[in-house]
């Protein structure tokens, strides 16, 4: 189940202790915020190159990270929580909140839970947001989505987060890694509209690949 916010957080262990980490993760810590009310579900990723892991939680609203609850689950940590959050390298931690999405038309809303996610965060300012954000909605993202293995494209307003000052992200949903050099990728960069954004110097995007690890967590909502 998909949410109007998204807590999405990356972390790498060290490759000695990252078995124990994945187990701690997936039987304590992802499942203690999931029980949070107001978090609807979670999921894990992998970076196919690297010991580093994301989890992209679905929230009901940005005031569910402000409740009772989630504020507890954060500041009483267990020893086993405050030694894995104090040692693990390359954290980061953003939240955002959905300003738009778009699937194919064959396209269920199961491709939450499809094998990869490329996620691309920008810092846009805020006199340049307008032109961005209708560039990706009505040109850049039709574009894409007529690739078969481009299942859909959700965007982001990011409103807190470390350690980037990222203003926007886009999570894409992938069947297939080969839709990042598919005739249809080109083409939505190789339009006008995208040379003349490339041209200032803000639009340096950050990108990720990241494979599906484990099934989905529900939360208690």
């Amino acid at each position: 189940m998909s949410g109007a916010t998204i807590l999405f957080t990356e972390m790498s262990p060290d490759p000695d202790w990252e078995d124990d980490f994945n187990h701690w993760y997936d039987s304590h810590h992802i499942r203690v915020r999931a029980a949070v009310p107001g978090f609807l579900s979670a999921k894990r990723y992998c970076d196919p190159d690297r010991p580093n892991y994301l989890a992209v939680y679905e929230i009901a609203s940005e005031d569910v990270l402000q409740s009772t609850e989630y504020q507890k689950v954060r500041a009483q940590p267990n020893a086993q929580t405050a030694w894995m959050l104090s040692n693990v390298q390359n954290y980061s931690r953003y939240v955002g909140n959905q300003i738009a999405e778009a699937k194919r038309d064959d396209t269920g809303d199961d491709f939450i839970d499809c094998p990869y996610l490329y996620a691309v965060f920008f810092s846009v300012p805020d006199e340049r947001a307008a032109d961005f954000n209708a560039w990706y909605d009505e040109e850049h993202v039709p574009l894409l989505l007529k690739c078969p293995s481009w299942l859909a494209v959700r965007r982001f307003e990011i409103i807190e987060g470390e350690p980037q000052p990222w203003t926007h992200l886009a999570i894409h949903y992938l069947d297939d890694l080969a839709a990042l050099t598919s005739p249809e990728r080109d083409a939505a960069r190789d339009t006008d509209w995208r040379k003349r954004l490339a041209e200032e110097p803000w639009f340096q995007s950050s990108t990720q690949v990241y494979e599906s690890i484990g099934d989905r967590f529900n939360g208690d909502t």
